[in-house]
């Protein structure tokens, strides 16, 4: 056969194809072997190939079977500036061959290999691409041939039948056989309970509870690991090997630098390390207010640093480091504090902050009264609330109690039933106690909320009745009162329950823990191929490895979280009692969720078809319009792949997608009725947008801002640590409450220890990597493949950039006392687009952090 140097086709039997593999040589390549395989790690490929085969869409028209593959070897071509590799081979197709719809790829190097992309060149219906992102194993190690498909994408009645066989066996190899111990380099994908967090062999003070698989601790299964349990505690998995997370979901290089288990784990341990040796008495708390400035002007000398050289290179973005000979660890003033050096002491701001802080998702309307505890009386004591007639309706001065409810004035924080059932508990153990807790607030003229009172309640405990006491705001006019000092106090506690339900419940459990079922079903049920699973996988980008961090050095017996807030080591135990309680998919989706909260009712001549009762509640507002905005973009994908009901009924994996999340991954919630039925394009769309919304907008709703309002930790404290000076106090407690109050709530505050290490936390959650994927910012590749597909995707991506300009332009409206105004701190976290950093906006795709 002659042929010419191009890809012209001389002879009509035959067709030359070149075929181009992309391949990250540095950074996750390079660095990643390094890491992994010392200097022996270290490979230049040279001489070294990827085997490809080319496999066809259709079945031998002879036989009725599958096509035999075309075979060659791609060799390293060229390097290019932006650390990649490409690969090129060249094959000679039969014309009868016809569309090439998988490549099968061995890699015949001694180390994994990072491949992005496939290009071939020489059809008539021009360049054929094929997404790889993924790791490919080598040879001698995973046998198994790596199949990947084209960017083209087919429901499963639609696969083209050279390739259903393909199709199926990717999806069984990421299944497993649910058995032995997982390596780094598997990409399987299976459930198992939360039996990692207790390390009873080290200290049976560390043994927990197994979270999942009973009706005691319900929770949502995490991805299985398969390590042996402990001889202590049968039920409990050892934590001693390494927290598994399939190959391809680990972070990138690009994000490790930022962001690791091995980076992190080490800084903060390196950091706290440090802090041990400066704060000698892990109980010292700060003397006085210019104290804890300090922190930020001056720092702390970290003696441990400075032979560190690997921390060196991480601590410099985790914190200010003044120079390398003084290792000075400083921390950077949080927005707020640069605005309102005071804007913490403010009713105002508490107040605010449930609309637009980092936690504006428990408020609600209050719609019953009196109030009244669903506890059992015979061991919480009498349910009736200590908030009367008596004490709030002087404050309103809007008439009776029932005409401020019946006018939708009284919205409330309530933690008194989640939390009291743990508060004997939890006081058992030293330098940490909690109430139940419920706060009043009253909808003002300007639309902004007044704090009107806190009560805060103890059950009956080592033989004392049940205690309880509402506490209200003082005058102002009387700066050092008894009440107001009181009532600064009481502030504190709520606080610190909102920032424990924050942390535990609205972004771990909502965010983090339910969504892992989400990856592990996709994964294992709706292949590559699947239009569904191409829409989904970037909200699932990095989950699972972020999770296994927090597993491993956060939500872990004795780790960050019990060390930092007031539930200790009941702390998980009381997320699986939130879960339990509280968490139901449907009402994830923001409208559901503002509508049963009572922030939002349904009225078809209202913007985006609610009216929300609080007009100026900028979560709501601008979530509303990044909800509508994925909203459209997930009913036009749907619509396009699922024109009719039957075809949704009829897809099988799709269906099995959905069965095993209700039935698995959130198996101990299954018999839930609340579960949508998954039958019309309705219904996907509204599991869809939900679960977008849940891994994008509602976690960076409640994480970027950490450090913004948390930052400066007296704004909301993680942990206190005395109880109310009226509750049973003693002679020398209450003198010393009268004669030192500001020292009463500096003692009350996070130790130093808990205080630092926590800031050091909430730096790293709130920091945006330079990998980071927003949503809607770039096209993905098979998305562009369809015309129709496209176009919807550039609509979503324009609306997007229209909403960043609505939410400035909300910003700046005087009106709007909620999101403008002296020293107050423009809510931004729902705007899409972030550079990198601490931004305090930026909507990821992904729960990636």
């Amino acid at each position: 056969m002659k042929k010419n140097s191009g890809m012209s086709i001389i002879n009509p039997k035959w067709r030359n194809v070149k075929v181009t593999v992309t391949v990250k040589r540095s950074g996750d390549g390079l660095l990643t072997s390094l890491v992994r395989g010392g200097v022996e790690g270290i490979e230049e490929f040279v001489g070294k190939t990827l085997v490809l085969e080319l496999v066809s869409n259709d079945l031998d028209s002879k036989t009725n079977l599958e096509r035999k593959t075309t075979k060659g070897d791609a060799k390293k071509r060229q390097e290019k500036e932006n650390d990649e590799v490409e690969y090129e081979a060249t094959f000679e197709l039969p014309a009868e061959f016809g569309k090439v719809g998988a490549v099968l790829v061995e890699n015949e190097h001694n180390k994994e290999m990072f491949l992005k992309s496939i290009v071939l060149n020489g059809f008539p219906d021009g360049l054929v691409h094929v997404t790889c992102e993924s790791w490919v194993q080598p040879k001698h190690e995973t046998p198994v041939k790596r199949v990947f498909f084209i960017d083209k994408s087919y429901l499963p009645s639609q696969t083209p039948k050279g390739l259903r066989r393909l199709r199926e066996e990717a999806m069984k190899q990421l299944r497993g056989n649910g058995e032995g111990e997982r390596k780094s380099s598997d990409r399987i994908y299976d459930y198992d309970v939360y039996n990692d967090l207790a390390d009873p062999d080290s200290n049976l003070d560390f043994k927990r509870p197994v979270l999942g698989g009973s009706k005691q601790y319900p929770y949502p299964r995490r991805c299985r690991t398969g390590r042996e349990h402990t001889d202590s505690d049968p039920s409990t998995e050892k934590r001693s090997s390494s927290f598994y997370v399939p190959r391809d979901d680990a972070f990138s290089d690009e994000k490790q630098s930022q962001f690791t288990m091995s980076t992190i784990s080490s800084g903060l341990s390196a950091v706290l390390e440090s802090l041990d040796a400066i704060l000698t008495d892990q109980d010292l708390g700060f003397k006085s207010f210019e104290e804890i400035d300090t922190i930020y002007k001056e720092g702390f000398h970290l003696p441990t640093l400075k032979d560190n050289g690997f921390l060196q290179s991480v601590i410099p973005r985790l914190i200010k480091v003044a120079n390398d000979s003084q290792n000075i660890l400083r921390f950077d003033t949080p927005e707020t504090i640069k605005r309102d050096r005071f804007f913490w002491f403010s009713d105002e701001e508490f107040a605010r902050e449930t609309l637009a802080g980092v936690n504006p998702c428990n408020i609600q309307l209050v719609k019953k009264w009196p109030l009244r505890s669903k506890l059992e009386p015979q061991i919480y004591g009498p349910p009736e609330s200590a908030f009367t007639r008596e004490v709030i309706e002087p404050q309103i001065g809007y008439g009776t109690i029932e005409e401020a409810i019946k006018d939708k004035k009284l919205y409330m924080l309530d933690y008194h039933d989640l939390f009291l059932p743990y508060v004997s508990k939890v006081r058992e153990m030293k330098g940490t106690t909690l109430y139940g807790s419920r706060t009043l607030f009253f909808l003002t003229k300007q639309g902004t909320l007044k704090p009107l009172g806190i009560e805060l309640t103890r059950p009956p405990m080592n033989g004392k009745p049940q205690w309880k006491q509402v506490f209200t705001p003082a005058s102002h006019s009387v700066s050092h009162s008894t009440n107001l000092w009181l009532w600064r106090l009481a502030k504190a506690h709520v606080l610190a329950h909102d920032a424990g339900s924050h942390e535990l419940v609205n972004h771990w459990l909502r965010a983090h823990a339910v969504m892992e079922p989400f990856v592990i079903a996709t994964n294992r049920q709706l292949s590559a191929m699947h239009p569904i699973y191409k829409l989904l996988h970037p909200h699932f980008r990095y989950t699972t490895a972020i999770n296994a961090f927090a597993r491993e050095v956060l939500i872990n017996a004795n780790g960050i979280i019990e060390k930092s807030f007031s539930p200790n080591k009941y702390s998980m135990e009381l997320s699986s009692v939130a879960y339990d309680q509280l968490w139901r998919f449907d009402l994830q989706a923001l409208p559901k969720d503002l509508i049963d909260r009572g922030m939002a009712e349904v009225d078809s001549n209202a913007p985006h078809g609610l009216k929300l009762t609080i007009e100026d509640y900028p979560f709501a507002n601008d979530g509303l319009l990044i909800w509508d905005a994925i909203k459209q973009w997930v009913t036009d994908y749907v619509n396009h792949f699922y024109p009719s009901p039957s075809i949704i009924e009829s897809d099988q994996e799709l269906q099995a997608w959905w069965t095993e999340i209700r039935l698995v991954g959130h198996g101990d919630k299954s018999e839930e009725p609340w579960w949508p039925n998954l039958k019309t394009p309705e219904d996907l769309i509204d599991i869809v947008t939900t679960t977008a919304w849940i891994a994008s907008a509602h976690h960076a709703g409640v994480n970027f801002g950490q450090y913004t309002y948390a930052g400066y930790f007296p704004n909301r404290p993680n942990i206190i640590r005395n109880k109310m000076p009226t509750e049973d106090p003693s002679k020398e407690e209450w003198e010393k409450f009268v004669n030192k109050p500001e020292q009463t709530l500096l003692e009350s505050f996070p130790s130093q220890i808990q205080a630092t290490t926590m800031m050091v936390v909430f730096n790293v959650l709130s920091y945006h990597s330079p990998d980071e994927e927003y949503i809607g910012q770039f096209m993905k590749p098979s998305w562009s493949q369809d015309p129709t597909i496209k176009a919807s995707f550039e609509r979503f991506n324009r609306r997007l950039k229209e909403i960043e300009g609505i939410i400035d332009s909300r910003n700046e409206d005087t009106n709007l006392k909620n999101r403008h105004g002296v020293g107050v701190v423009p809510y931004e976290q729902m705007k899409p687009f972030s550079e990198p950093g601490i931004t305090g906006k930026g909507i990821p795709y992904s729960v990636s952090i």
